[in-house]
C-alpha cells in the first residue's frame, strides 16, 4: 500500500477495477464525500490518504460484508424460501438496516425484479456460498408480501379453519406493499366502466378485460400494474353489485394465477362468492388447501356440478378415488380430453403409473376435440405424459452425467424449450430458454422450482391456471435429461 500511496497512477488503477463492485455497496453514497467521485489526476496527497484508508477498510471488512449479505452478487444466485420453494437469479441489492433484498428473477426470456424480507428467506447462495438467514418453521403462519410474489406455492402446514379465515382476513385488509407505488401505464383510451360484456370486435385498447388477456397476462413486468387497474375499476363500481362482483373475482384470480398470493385470492374470491362450478371456485379450495386446512377445501369442492379441473386439485391433495370419481361425470361430455388428462396427471403424480397410462391413451385413442387445433394439444400433451412415465426410471438424475441438457414439448402456443443442468448427480437448475405462451402465470418459475426442489420431474403439481404449460415444461425436463443418461 505505501507504494500505491506515493503513485496517483497506481490509485487510479486500484479505484477503477474496484468501482464497478465498490459502487453497488450499500454504505457507499454519490455525495461529494465519497472517495469514488474523486477524480484521482486532480486529488491532493491528503484526499489521497483518505482513499488508501477507505480501501484498507474494505479489504479488511470485505469477508464480513459477504457473510452478513451486504455485498450483491453478479453471479446467477440462489435464494431458498421458509416455505420450502426456491427461486434463481441475480441479487441486485441488500439493505441490512431494513433486512431485505432486492433480486432479479430470470426466467423464459424474461426478468422481473422483486423485494424479499429476510424473515421469509431461509437461506441465500451467493457465489457458491450458503447463508442461513432464518431458521425454517413449517407451522408459523406467514402471510407476508414474500408469500404475495409467486412463490409460495407449497401447502402451509395444517391449520385450524379460524386461523386460515385469520390470515385471510389480514391480508385482504392489508394493501400489499407495492400498490401505492405502482405506476397505471394502460392506454387512456381503455373503457374503465368495464361493461360486462364487452362491445364490438376485440379492441385490447379499449376492453379491460382483453387487455387484462392481450396485454397483462403475458408480461410479467405489467401483472402488479394490471392488478391495481382492476383495484381501481372496482372503486368505480362499489354502486353496480354485477360489475363489483365480476371486479372482485377478477382480482382474486389474478392474485392466484399470476402472483400466488393466497390469502389475497382468497379473501376476493370469497367476496365474490365464485361458485365452484367455474375455475374460480377451484382456485378458492385451493387457497384453502395451500394456507394448511384441508376440510375447508373439500367442503368446498361439494355440489353435482364441478369443474373439471377440480380433478387436479383433488390429485394434488392426494384425494384420487375423488379425483377419479370427478373424471367419470365428464366421460360423455365435450370436456372430456381435460378431464382425462388431469386424471392421468393425478395418477401420475400418487406412482400410479400403468392406470395414468390408461387416461392418457383414452384421449389418444378418442381423436376428437371441438377443432383441430385443440385436437392436436391434447394429444400431444397426452403422448408426452406417456413418454414422461416411460422415461421415469432412464432419466433419474442418479444415471444422469454432468452437463447442461436441452429439449422441447409442446406448450399452449407451440414449442417450449427447457435447459436442465446436471451437476455431481443433482439437478442445478431447469430454465425454460423459449417459448410463445401467453397465459403461462407462474408456471414458468413455478414449475422449474418444483423440479429442484423434488430433484425429479416424477411428482410435480402442475401449476394451477397454466397446466398445459406446466406439463410441457416436465415433458420438456423429461426428454432433456434422458440425454445425458450414462
Amino acid at each position: 500500500m505505501n507504494l500505491l500511496s506515493t503513485h496517483r497512477q497506481g490509485w487510479t488503477l486500484v479505484l477503477k477495477r474496484l468501482h464497478p463492485l465498490l459502487r453497488k455497496l450499500p454504505f457507499f453514497g454519490h455525495d461529494s464525500n465519497n472517495p469514488l467521485n474523486w477524480d484521482i489526476a486532480t486529488t491532493s496527497g491528503s484526499s489521497l490518504r483518505c482513499v488508501r484508508d477507505t480501501l484498507c477498510f474494505i479489504a479488511s471488512t470485505v469477508t464480513v460484508l459477504l457473510v452478513l449479505g451486504t455485498a450483491p452478487s453478479c453471479a446467477q444466485d440462489l435464494v431458498e424460501f421458509t416455505n420450502g420453494t426456491t427461486v434463481q437469479g441475480e441479487m441486485l441489492e441488500i439493505r441490512k438496516d431494513a433486512k431485505e433484498f432486492n433480486f432479479k428473477l430470470h426466467f423464459g426470456g424474461q426478468q422481473v425484479s422483486r423485494t424479499f424480507p429476510y424473515s421469509d428467506v431461509h437461506a441465500v447462495t451467493l457465489n457458491g456460498k450458503r447463508f442461513v438467514l432464518t431458521p425454517k418453521i413449517v407451522s408459523e403462519p406467514n402471510t407476508s408480501d414474500t408469500q404475495a410474489s409467486g412463490l409460495a406455492t407449497k401447502k402451509q402446514g395444517n391449520r385450524t379453519k379460524a386461523e386460515v379465515l385469520q390470515i385471510i382476513e389480514k391480508a385482504g385488509n392489508t394493501p400489499p406493499d407495492w400498490l401505492a407505488s405502482t405506476a397505471m401505464n394502460h392506454p387512456a383510451s381503455l373503457d374503465l366502466d368495464w361493461p360486462l360484456r364487452s362491445p364490438g370486435p376485440w379492441n385490447e385498447s379499449k376492453n379491460v378485460g382483453q387487455y387484462i388477456w392481450g396485454r397483462i397476462n403475458p408480461n410479467v413486468s405489467r401483472w402488479k400494474s394490471g392488478i391495481k387497474l382492476v383495484h381501481q375499476c372496482m372503486k368505480r363500481h362499489q354502486q353496480d353489485p354485477l360489475r363489483l362482483t365480476r371486479d372482485m373475482e377478477k382480482l382474486g384470480d389474478m392474485y392466484f394465477t399470476l402472483l400466488q398470493d393466497y390469502p389475497r385470492a382468497a379473501y376476493w374470491l370469497q367476496k365474490s362468492n365464485s361458485p365452484i362450478d367455474k375455475e374460480t371456485g377451484v382456485f378458492l379450495a385451493e387457497c384453502y388447501w395451500r394456507l394448511g386446512n384441508d376440510p375447508m377445501a373439500l367442503e368446498k369442492l361439494q355440489g353435482k356440478r364441478l369443474h373439471f379441473n377440480t380433478i387436479k386439485l383433488l390429485g394434488d391433495m392426494g384425494e384420487i378415488d375423488m379425483a377419479l370419481r370427478v373424471t367419470d361425470t365428464y366421460a360423455k361430455t365435450n370436456f372430456f380430453n381435460e378431464a382425462f388428462l388431469n386424471a392421468g396427471d393425478a395418477l401420475r403424480g400418487a406412482g400410479r403409473y400403468d392406470e395414468a397410462i390408461e387416461y392418457y391413451q383414452k384421449v389418444i385413442d378418442r381423436n376428437t376435440a371441438r377443432n383441430a387445433e385443440y385436437l392436436k394439444r391434447f394429444q400431444a400433451r397426452a403422448n408426452g405424459a406417456i413418454e414422461a412415465i416411460e422415461l421415469f426410471d432412464r432419466a433419474d438424475v442418479s444415471r444422469v452425467g454432468d452437463g447442461t441438457y436441452t429439449a422441447s414439448s409442446v406448450g399452449y402456443n407451440g414449442q417450449l424449450e427447457v435447459e436442465v443442468k446436471i451437476s455431481d448427480s443433482q439437478i442445478q437448475s431447469v430454465r425454460v430458454t423459449k417459448h410463445t405462451e401467453k397465459q403461462f402465470f407462474a408456471a414458468l418459475t413455478d414449475t422449474p422450482n418444483q423440479i429442484i426442489a423434488n430433484q425429479s420431474f416424477r411428482s410435480v403439481d402442475g401449476t394451477s391456471g397454466a397446466t398445459v404449460t406446466s406439463q410441457a415444461i416436465i415433458h420438456a425436463t423429461a426428454r432433456a435429461m434422458a440425454k445425458g443418461v450414462k
